[in-house]
C-alpha cells in the first residue's frame, strides 16, 4: 500500500490534528476529575459544618428547653403560694365582734 504525495499532503496535517484532539481529550479527561474531587470536597467540608452548626443548635435549644421548663416550674410555685395566701377563710375575718 503506498501513498502518493498528494495522499501525503493531507494525511499527515490530519493526524497532528487528530493527535491534538486526543491530548485535548485526555486532558479534559484529568481536569473533569479534578473538578470532580474539589466538589466533592466542598460537599464534605458543608456536611461537616452543618453537622456542627446542628449540634450546637440541639445543644442551644436543649439548654433553652431546660431554662423554660425550670421558669415554668417557678411560676407554677409562685402561683401556688399566692393562692395558698390569697385564699379566705369561710368564717375567719369576716366579721369583727366588739361585744366582748
Amino acid at each position: 500500500m503506498s501513498l502518493k504525495l498528494a495522499e501525503l499532503q493531507i494525511a499527515i496535517p490530519k493526524t497532528f490534528d487528530a493527535g491534538k484532539v486526543a491530548d485535548q481529550i485526555q486532558q479534559q479527561s484529568a481536569i473533569n476529575q479534578s473538578n470532580a474531587q474539589a466538589a466533592s470536597e466542598r460537599q464534605l467540608e458543608k456536611n461537616r459544618e452543618t453537622v456542627t452548626k446542628s449540634n450546637e443548635a440541639t445543644e442551644t435549644s436543649s439548654q433553652n428547653e431546660e431554662r423554660e421548663r425550670v421558669e415554668q416550674e417557678r411560676q407554677k410555685r409562685e402561683k401556688k403560694e399566692r393562692e395558698i395566701t390569697e385564699t379566705k377563710h369561710p368564717f375567719k375575718g369576716n366579721f369583727v365582734d366588739f361585744s366582748g
